[in-house]
């Protein structure tokens, strides 16, 4: 709704902070709104999530310059500052202590992970004194902006070497074909937009896809069949299973086909697989078929490239096609939801062809160079998987009262609690507010169906509980 008062999204919420910039225009008015207005000091939770790891995730919010207000996708928390640290809060609900329990307490609907109130209202917080939780979150702040330092190295050199495995498999890089040297000449005319190709020296050569393999679209799935027993079931290769460099076979579906078109689109050893649709980048991306699953046919949204008399080999088209990103953007389809690329299309993708008695040292070379570089990428995975342990360590070890030394001096928060207890029993009892209840948030940040409204708190508004 056009003009409708600034909203956050559910993505706000994003490494223990709320992104104030992550707002779009709701439903409410300002006057609507004004019961539901983040300011400095609150912490949001989500309420609902398809994964369980997310659901209660929570964020602490900053500065706030511009009004704006939480969805009903959230739940604001607001905290006695006499009885916790927000910081010291931030942390505690990052760690294992807090998302034990609100793991074990969520609940599940249609998918949806759940909390609502009266799970949050239930969870135990260890609560030292408040003196003693600043100095477990400036010493947690300490080490953990060390730790995420270092995370973020080993991220960057992740980085590299992904972008690294896309180049060492272009085996065009690294031919050295002088300005004034002859140079191979380029494919026949075709129905594509082909662009600036690589010089290829001579005694290579350049050939059209259907020109050097045979290339075919796979089965059709048709429901009527499905339920025929008579047609044999066989397994059957969808676009989640052709990946980019490998086959992701962990669940392949079965699919009944009769006998002829089962024979016809059985994969062999050699076939290069190659996506037909999806999002844009996963045309054309693939790899090579090596019979992991006997009599295993594909979908018609992946093609199967069938070499020709052995004119190159297997891995040498799949990188290369896996490598034309650019090429594929540019003759592919794009509709509202997904891209395509035609049979006939895909057939004129201009392929460097090297002489067959360099083609084995050059598929050598970079399976030699992928080797290195996927243990590279091992042991940083590894690193990244030692550091998120490290740092759970680090927070259970704080939030057991073990990072930082106790002071007799401080007090208590038991005795904390009981005075504040006393202060408000002092205080004159106030009329009992009525709240209204906010009109639906139509444009809402929202996962899978908007999950219930929490109950109504005494003393909070809608979806707010104190600490």
């Amino acid at each position: 709704m056009a003009g409708g008062f600034p909203v956050l999204r559910l993505t706000a919420i994003a490494d223990g902070k709320i992104e104030l910039a992550e707002a779009k225009e709701g439903a409410w008015n300002a006057d609507q709104a004004a019961p539901f207005l983040v300011r400095e000091g609150d912490f949001l939770l989500s309420r609902g999530n398809g994964s369980k790891r997310l659901v209660g995730r929570g964020g602490m919010v900053g500065a706030v310059e511009n009004p704006v207000a939480f969805p009903d996708t959230m739940i604001r928390v607001r905290v006695n500052d006499e009885l916790i640290s927000t910081s010291y809060l931030r942390l505690l609900w990052d760690s294992l202590v807090v998302r034990e329990q609100i793991e074990a307490q969520a609940r599940t609907t249609a998918g949806i992970y759940k909390v609502n109130q009266a799970i949050l209202e239930g969870i135990s917080l260890p609560l030292p004194p408040l003196a003693e939780q600043y100095r477990i979150a400036e010493a947690l702040e300490e080490q953990l902006s060390r730790l995420d330092a270092a995370r973020a190295n080993v991220r960057k050199v992740m980085q590299r070497t992904d972008a690294l495995l896309g180049r060492v498999t272009d085996f065009t890089a690294e031919l050295s074909v002088g300005a004034d040297d002859p140079v191979a000449p380029s494919p026949g005319a075709a129905d594509s937009i082909d662009g600036k190709l690589p010089r290829i020296p001579v005694g290579w050569r350049w050939m059209r896809l259907g020109e050097l393999a045979d290339v075919v679209g796979g089965v059709t799935k048709d429901k009527k069949k499905q339920s025929d027993p008579e047609l044999p079931e066989v397994p059957y290769l969808r676009v989640a299973n052709v990946q980019r460099g490998h086959l992701d076979l962990e669940q392949v579906a079965n699919i009944r086909v009769p006998p002829k078109k089962a024979e016809q689109l059985r994969l062999q050893d050699g076939d290069v697989l190659m996506n037909e649709g999806g999002d844009r980048d996963k045309l054309g991306r693939g790899w090579v078929w090596r019979e992991q699953i006997p009599n295993a046919i594909h979908q018609n949204h992946v093609f199967r490239a069938r070499i020709h008399h052995g004119v190159l080999i297997p891995e040498l088209l799949s990188w290369y096609a896996n490598g034309s990103a650019k090429w594929f953007e540019e003759n592919g389809k794009q509709s509202t939801n997904l891209a395509s690329i035609s049979l006939s299309k895909i057939k004129n993708l201009p392929v460097p062809v090297p002489p067959q008695s360099e083609q084995r040292r050059l598929a050598e070379r970079i399976e030699e160079r992928l080797i290195q570089l996927r243990h590279a990428r091992a042991a940083t995975e590894r690193a990244l998987l030692q550091a998120a342990k490290l740092r759970n360590a680090l927070l259970r070890k704080a939030f057991r009262g073990d990072l930082v030394p106790q002071n007799e001096a401080d007090e208590p928060a038991a005795t904390t609690l009981a005075r504040i207890a006393v202060e408000r029993a002092a205080q004159p009892k106030r009329p009992r507010r009525t709240t209204t209840k906010a009109p639906p948030q139509r444009v809402a940040e929202s996962v899978g169906p908007a999950p219930e409204p929490t109950p109504i708190p005494a003393l909070a508004v809608q979806q707010e509980f104190d600490l």
